[in-house]
C-alpha cells in the first residue's frame, strides 16, 4: 500500500478553505480556528470523507490490541483507509475468525494520523501558553506514532492559526528543528495555507502534515 502525503494535505485544507468560505458567507463572528482540538476533528474527517477516504476515529494502537478490553490501551485521533471509504478498518477482535471480512484495511496498510492544534490567538486574546503547547504535547504524540510495532504508515497533523504567515512559517521550522535534534524520526512536512479572516487575531492556518517514520 502506497499513500501520498501531499493528496492528504490537500483534501484536508481544501475542506477548511470550504469551512472558511462558509463562515465567511454567514458573515460568522467567529471562525473554526476558535474550536479546540476535538471541535477541529470533525472537520478534519469531512474533508477526508469528501476526498473519498475512510476514517476511523479513535482507533486503539495495534500494539494494544491484545488487551481484551476495548476499553484499554492508547488510542490514535484518527485511522484513514483508501477510497473508497466504506471499507471498514479490520477490527482485532474478531480477526481470524468467521465473523472477519476479507475486504477489511489491515493496520499496518492504514495510515495512522495523530492530530494537534495550536492558535496564537484566542476569543479572549493573546493564547499564553502557545508555545509551550506548541513543544511539549505535540512531540509525545509522536513518540506513540514511532514506537508501536505494527503501523507502517503515520504521520502527525499540526494545525497552526496565527496572524500571518510568516508566523506560522518560522515556528513550524523551529517546531521540527527541535524534533530533529531530540532524534525524532520527523520528516520534513508537506504544508498548504489556508487563510482566514481574522476575526480574533488569527488570519492564516498552516495545515502541516509531518510523516513519521516507523522503528
Amino acid at each position: 500500500m502506497t499513500w501520498s502525503t501531499p493528496d492528504i494535505a490537500d483534501a484536508i485544507a481544501l475542506g477548511l478553505q470550504r469551512r472558511a468560505a462558509d463562515d465567511d458567507l454567514e458573515q460568522a463572528v467567529y471562525g473554526f480556528d476558535r474550536l479546540d482540538e476535538l471541535g477541529l476533528h470533525p472537520l478534519i474527517r469531512d474533508a477526508l470523507d469528501q476526498a473519498g477516504y475512510g476514517t476511523w476515529p479513535e482507533q486503539r494502537y495495534p500494539d494494544a490490541w491484545d488487551n481484551t478490553r476495548r476499553s484499554e490501551g492508547k488510542r490514535c485521533d484518527l485511522v484513514i483507509t483508501p477510497p473508497p471509504g466504506d471499507v471498514p478498518l479490520r477490527d482485532p477482535q474478531v480477526r481470524g475468525t468467521l465473523f472477519d471480512t476479507l475486504t477489511a484495511v489491515d493496520p499496518q496498510d492504514a495510515y495512522w494520523l495523530e492530530i494537534k492544534s495550536v492558535a496564537q490567538f484566542e476569543t479572549t486574546g493573546p493564547f499564553a501558553r502557545y508555545s509551550a503547547e506548541l513543544f511539549s504535547p505535540v512531540v509525545d504524540d509522536v513518540k506513540k506514532l514511532w514506537t508501536d510495532s505494527v503501523i507502517r504508515h503515520a504521520g502527525l497533523l499540526l494545525m497552526m492559526m496565527t496572524g500571518d504567515e510568516a508566523t506560522a512559517t518560522h515556528d513550524l521550522t523551529a517546531w521540527h528543528r527541535r524534533c530533529l535534534d531530540r532524534g525524532y524520526p520527523v520528516a520534513v512536512p508537506v504544508v498548504r495555507g489556508v487563510p482566514i479572516t481574522d476575526r480574533i487575531g488569527n488570519a492564516f492556518c498552516a495545515v502541516a502534515l509531518f510523516p513519521v517514520r516507523g522503528v
